[in-house]
C-alpha cells in the first residue's frame, strides 16, 4: 500500500470548497419574497486502508485553507447552500457485508462536525471497493433532483478501481444518470491510474481524473494578518449563546475544533483559515446558538423555557433577552467584518508570495480548478 499523504488535503479541500461556497452572502433585494437558494452537494469518499496517519494530518491542516478559496461563489447572484457528505472505505474494521464502506456524515453544512470527524479518523488495512462505495453514496444520500444543482463525488485511493463485486462502470453510470459527477483521485503514477481504470471511472461520469504526487510538499504561506485573524476567531466564540438540548454539545464541539486546529503546525495557517471560515455566512449553528437561531427564525427567545436558556439569560425578562441576543449579534457581525477585511489583505499577500514559489500547482489547486470548471456549467460564478 502506498503512502497517500497528499490525498487528504485534496479531499478536505473539496469538502471545504463545497462548504464555504456560500460565504459573504447578501440579503435578497426584496426581503418580502424569499429567494430559493442554489444548491451544491459534494460527497467525499476517502480510502482509509493502510498507513494513512500522514494523510489525516494533511486533512486537519488543509481543510480550512481550501474552504476559504470558495467564499464568493454565486448562482444568478445568490450564494448557494452547500452540503458535504463523508464516507470512508477499504479498512478491515468496517463491515464486510457492507463492502468495507461506512458513511461518516450524510450531506451536511456542519463545518465543526466535518472537522471533528477528520480528527477522529483512524486507519488499518483492507480491500478497497470503489464501485461499492460509489453505489452506496449515490443510493443513500439525499441528492437534489434540481438540474441546476452542482452534485459531485470525489473518490480517492490507489488500488485498482475494479476491485470488489460491484462493477465500477455501473456505479458511475448510475451516478451521472442522476446528474452526479464522479471525480477520481489516484495516488500514484498517471499511467498506473489509467491502467487500473481510475480514469475510466471519471470518464463515465463526466468527471476529472486527478493524479497525486504523494511526495510533493505542501506550499504554506504565513501571512502578517494570521495572528490577528486567529485572535478574532477565538473572540467570536464569546458571541455564541448555547441553548436547548444541543447547546452544550455544539459549544463544546466548536471549542474542541478550535483546539484541534491550534494543535497543528503554526506554519500551516490552519488557525487563521478556520477563523475566516467561522466568519462566513455558511458557518451556521442555529441548532444550538441563539444568535443564529433567531436570525433564521428557528427560535423565539421570548418563548423559550428558562432552563433552555444560557445561564446568563435565565433571569432576564423578554425584552432583556431580545436585547442580549441583538447585542451579541452586533458584536459578532463587527468581528466578522474585521476578519473579512484582514483576510482580503491576507489573500493579496499570499497571492504575491505564491508567485515567488516554484511549482505551486499542487493537487488541491487542481481540485479547486475542477470544481470551478464543473460548477460553471451549472451557472455558478466565482468573484
Amino acid at each position: 500500500m502506498k503512502t497517500k499523504t497528499s490525498v487528504i488535503k485534496v479531499l478536505a479541500g473539496v469538502a471545504a470548497c463545497a462548504l464555504i461556497n456560500s460565504a459573504v452572502a447578501k440579503e435578497p433585494a426584496t426581503p418580502a419574497k424569499e429567494t430559493k437558494k442554489p444548491l451544491v452537494q459534494i460527497a467525499i469518499l476517502l480510502d482509509t486502508s493502510g498507513s494513512m496517519e500522514g494523510l489525516i494530518e494533511q486533512a486537519k491542516s488543509q481543510l480550512w485553507r481550501i474552504v476559504n478559496e470558495f467564499a464568493k461563489a454565486k448562482q444568478d447572484g445568490v450564494t448557494p447552500e452547500v452540503r458535504v457528505a463523508l464516507y470512508e472505505y477499504g479498512k478491515t474494521s468496517l463491515r464486510a457485508e457492507q463492502g468495507w464502506v461506512r458513511q461518516i456524515q450524510p450531506l451536511t453544512t456542519d463545518l465543526d462536525k466535518i472537522s471533528e470527524e477528520l480528527f477522529a479518523l483512524r486507519t488499518n488495512g483492507g480491500d478497497e471497493y470503489c464501485g461499492w462505495v460509489i453505489k452506496t453514496a449515490v443510493a443513500d444520500l439525499a441528492w437534489s433532483p434540481a438540474a441546476d444543482a452542482y452534485k459531485a463525488i470525489f473518490i480517492a485511493g490507489n488500488e485498482p478501481f475494479t476491485q470488489g463485486p460491484v462493477n465500477y462502470a455501473e456505479s458511475c453510470k448510475a451516478a451521472i444518470t442522476k446528474g452526479i459527477i464522479v471525480n477520481t483521485i489516484h495516488c500514484g503514477a498517471e499511467a498506473e491510474g489509467i491502467n487500473t481504470k481510475w480514469k475510466a471511472g471519471a470518464d463515465l461520469a463526466d468527471g476529472k481524473y486527478l493524479v497525486i504526487d504523494q511526495n510533493r510538499a505542501v506550499v504554506s504561506i504565513t501571512a502578517p494578518q494570521d495572528k490577528e485573524i486567529a485572535k478574532l476567531g477565538v473572540a467570536l466564540n464569546k458571541t455564541y449563546l448555547a441553548y436547548g438540548t444541543e447547546g452544550k454539545l455544539g459549544a463544546g464541539r466548536q471549542e474542541a475544533q478550535d483546539a484541534n486546529v491550534a494543535s497543528l503546525a503554526p506554519a500551516s495557517g490552519a488557525v487563521a483559515q478556520r477563523a475566516v471560515a467561522k466568519a462566513s455566512v455558511n458557518y451556521k449553528n442555529s441548532s444550538w446558538d441563539l444568535v443564529d437561531a433567531v436570525k433564521e427564525q428557528k427560535a423565539d427567545v421570548t418563548k423559550l423555557k428558562t432552563e433552555e436558556l444560557p445561564a446568563e439569560m435565565q433571569k432576564m425578562n423578554a425584552d432583556e433577552r431580545k436585547a442580549h441576543v441583538e447585542k451579541n449579534a452586533k458584536e459578532r457581525a463587527e468581528m466578522q467584518s474585521k476578519i473579512a477585511t484582514l483576510n482580503g489583505e491576507r489573500e493579496k499577500y499570499v497571492a504575491a508570495r505564491m508567485k515567488e514559489v516554484a511549482g505551486t500547482n499542487t493537487l488541491d489547486a487542481v481540485v479547486i480548478s475542477a470544481v470551478r470548471e464543473q460548477s460553471a456549467k451549472r451557472n455558478f460564478k466565482f468573484e
